[in-house]
């Protein structure tokens, strides 16, 4: 488990673009592998997504609850497959490009700023 001090909560608030709730996150590991559930709200649902972070890369993200009624191609392997291997950048954003999905704005943008705080956590957690 993870406890989020000030400090990581204001870099979370400025890699989200809003305050992050929870206080403490949960997190698994093996070795130099960092498993993540982390949920954010897409258009008015949440939206459950699991990250898997090797070192300071993502190597893979998987919806694992989507509630919306709209936007689903989230889901989609082609979408979740452009976050495989993006870092997170000194000025906080991912290094790889995200491709917009036309109806699913608010998810895709709720999916790329999850998976710039999993990175982050990689960042903080203890080794």
């Amino acid at each position: 488990m993870l406890t989020l001090t000030g400090t990581h909560q204001s870099r979370i608030k400025r890699l989200l673009g809003h305050a992050y709730r929870p206080s403490r996150v949960r997190y698994w590991t093996s070795g130099s592998r960092m498993v993540v559930i982390l949920d954010e709200i897409g258009k008015t649902q949440p939206i459950t997504i699991g990250f898997v972070v090797i070192g300071d890369k993502v190597e893979q993200v998987k919806l694992l609850i989507y509630r919306e009624t709209i936007g689903a191609e989230v889901r989609r392997t082609s979408f979740t497959n452009q976050f495989k291997g993006a870092t997170l950048g000194s000025n906080g954003k991912l290094s790889r490009r995200i491709n917009n999905i036309a109806g699913a704005t608010l998810s895709v943008r709720a999916l790329t700023e999850l998976g710039r705080v999993a990175l982050y956590l990689e960042e903080i957690r203890p080794k």
